[in-house]
C-alpha cells in the first residue's frame, strides 16, 4: 500500500491497525479463519493482537467475560461498516488521524521500559507498530465519518431528554471540572540550508527520470518515505480527500504517464507520477527528499503568535479568524481552534483529561477570553510544534442539574438515541451481508 500506510501518508495523509500486532507468542500458534465477512476474513491472530492491545489499554475491560467474542464480533461490525463507508465514498479528516494515532502509540509505548521490549513483544519495529495504529485510526475515523452521516438528521424532544435523565439520573454522579478551550498551532520552518539540499536532490531526481532512468529504480535509491520507496514509490490507488492538499492538488491534475513538476509540502520536496485513473480514484507513485527537521526555525512562527495574541486581546483580531488563517491543526482551524472532545460530540473537556502540559498551560488562563502566551509543545510522538491557547469557558465540578446542564444533557439523549438507531441499522446491514463465524 505503500505511502498510504506510512508516516508520509499519515502525518501528511494517513494511518494503520492494531489488528495485525502480532506478539511472538500469538506468531507460534498456527492461524486460522474464525470469521468470513463477505468477500473478506479475519484471523485468530487479529482477534488476539486486539485482545493484547486491550490488556495493556484498560486491563479492566479485557478481562470481562467472553471478551474474545466481544472483540470479534467488533471487527466484523467494523469489516461491514467499512465496505458501506467506501461504497458512500467518505472522507474522514486525515489530521485527527494522526492526532489520535500518536496519543496512542505514546499510550501503548508508556507501558514498556524501553523502545526495544516494545519492538520484541510486538516482533516489529516502533515504525512498524505506528503504522499498524493508524490503519485502525483509520478505520474507526470512516466508521464515525459513516455514524454522523446516519445520525445527521436524527433530533430528540424535550420529553425524550428528560425521559433519558430521569431513567439515567443515579449512573450520572458529580462532573470533573470541564472546559472550552480553542488553540492555534504552528509547526516551525526548516532552515534554508536544509530546503537547499532537499531542492538540489530532487531537481536530480526528476532529471535522471526525464532522462530515461526508470521511476522504480529512482524511488528505492533516492526516496525517503519508507512506506512506498521499496515498492518503487508505488501509493496504490487514492480518492480526494485522503493526501495533504498541496499534493493532491498536483497528482490530480497529472494526466495518464505524466511526470509532476516538483512539488513542495512541509514534510519535503516530492515529484510524482500518474499511473492511471478511472472515476473516482487515482494510481501514482511519488519519490521524496525529505527536509532535515534537525534543525528547527521557530523564530518565525514565535514572532507569528506573539502578534496574534496581542491583536487579539487589544480587540484588532478575533482568535476564530486567526486560527482559521493560521492554524496548522486542520480539524481545530475549521471549527475556528475549537478543540473537540474526543469523538468530536462536545467542546467540554474535562480538564483531568488532558495531558499535564497543557493542563498546566490551561490553568494559568483564570477568566473566559484568556488567552496564553506562545508555547513549545514536544509530543510523544511527531514533531514539536508552538501554539497558542484561548480560554472560552470553564465549568465547576457539579452535580448534573437539568436547568444548568440541559444542552449537556440532551447531547447525551441524542448519543444514545443515535446508538440505538445505528444499531438497528447495523443488524440489517448484517442481513444483506454474507457472514459466518467459527469457534475461537
Amino acid at each position: 500500500m505503500g505511502m498510504k500506510n506510512a508516516w508520509i501518508k499519515a502525518a501528511m495523509l494517513v494511518t494503520a491497525g492494531l489488528a495485525t500486532l502480532h506478539s511472538p507468542a500469538l506468531a507460534d500458534v498456527a492461524d486460522r479463519v474464525v470469521a468470513v465477512v463477505g468477500n473478506d476474513v479475519i484471523l485468530k491472530s487479529d482477534v488476539d493482537s486486539r485482545v493484547l492491545m486491550a490488556r495493556m489499554q484498560s486491563p479492566e475491560q479485557a478481562s470481562k467475560k467472553d471478551f474474545q467474542k466481544t472483540v470479534l464480533n467488533t471487527l466484523i461490525d467494523q469489516k461491514i461498516m467499512l465496505a458501506k463507508a467506501k461504497i458512500d465514498s467518505l472522507k474522514i479528516d486525515e489530521s485527527a488521524v494522526e492526532s489520535s494515532s500518536s496519543e496512542r502509540y505514546r499510550q501503548i509505548s508508556e507501558r514498556f521500559m524501553s523502545k526495544s521490549e516494545m519492538e520484541a513483544r510486538f516482533a516489529k519495529s516502533s515504525a512498524g507498530i505506528l503504522e499498524e495504529i493508524r490503519k485502525e485510526m483509520r478505520s474507526q475515523e470512516l466508521v464515525d465519518a459513516l455514524r454522523k452521516k446516519r445520525s445527521s438528521a436524527t433530533s430528540v424532544t424535550y420529553e425524550e431528554v428528560m425521559a433519558y435523565f430521569n431513567a439515567n439520573r443515579a449512573m450520572v454522579g458529580e462532573l470533573p471540572e470541564m472546559v472550552s478551550v480553542s488553540q492555534i498551532l504552528k509547526f516551525p520552518g526548516v532552515s534554508e540550508a536544509s530546503k537547499a539540499s532537499a531542492s538540489a536532490l530532487i531537481h536530480q531526481v526528476r532529471s535522471e527520470i526525464l532522462g530515461g532512468a526508470d521511476f522504480a529504480v529512482i524511488a528505492r535509491r533516492y526516496s525517503q518515505d519508507p512506506g512506498s520507496a521499496k515498492l518503487g514509490g508505488d501509493l496504490g490507488y487514492v480518492q480526494k480527500g485522503e493526501l495533504i492538499q498541496s499534493f493532491e492538488d498536483a497528482a490530480f491534475a497529472l494526466k495518464e504517464g505524466a511526470l509532476s513538476d516538483i512539488v513542495e509540502t512541509r514534510y519535503g520536496y516530492h515529484v510524482i507520477q500518474m499511473l492511471n485513473k478511472d472515476s473516482n480514484s487515482i494510481h501514482i507513485r511519488h519519490i521524496l527528499i525529505a527536509f532535515d527537521h534537525s534543525n528547527l526555525n521557530f523564530a518565525g512562527e514565535l514572532k507569528l503568535l506573539g502578534t496574534i495574541r496581542a491583536d487579539v486581546q487589544s480587540g484588532k483580531a478575533d482568535f476564530a479568524d486567526m486560527a482559521r488563517k493560521y492554524s496548522d491543526d486542520p480539524a481545530s482551524a475549521r471549527l475556528g481552534g475549537l478543540i473537540s472532545a474526543a469523538g468530536g460530540g462536545t467542546s467540554q473537556i474535562a480538564t483531568t483529561s488532558i495531558r499535564k502540559e497543557l493542563r498546566q498551560i490551561i490553568q494559568t488562563l483564570k477568566s473566559a477570553g484568556d488567552v496564553s502566551e506562545p508555547k513549545r509543545i514536544d509530543p510523544p510522538q511527531g514533531e514539536p510544534f508552538l501554539a497558542i491557547f484561548r480560554l472560552n469557558e470553564r465549568f465547576a465540578a457539579h452535580r448534573l442539574d437539568p436547568e444548568k446542564d440541559y444542552a449537556l444533557i440532551e447531547e447525551k439523549a441524542l448519543d444514545e438515541k443515535n446508538r440505538v438507531l445505528f444499531d438497528e441499522w447495523l443488524k440489517q446491514l448484517r442481513k444483506e451481508v454474507y457472514v459466518r463465524i467459527s469457534d475461537i
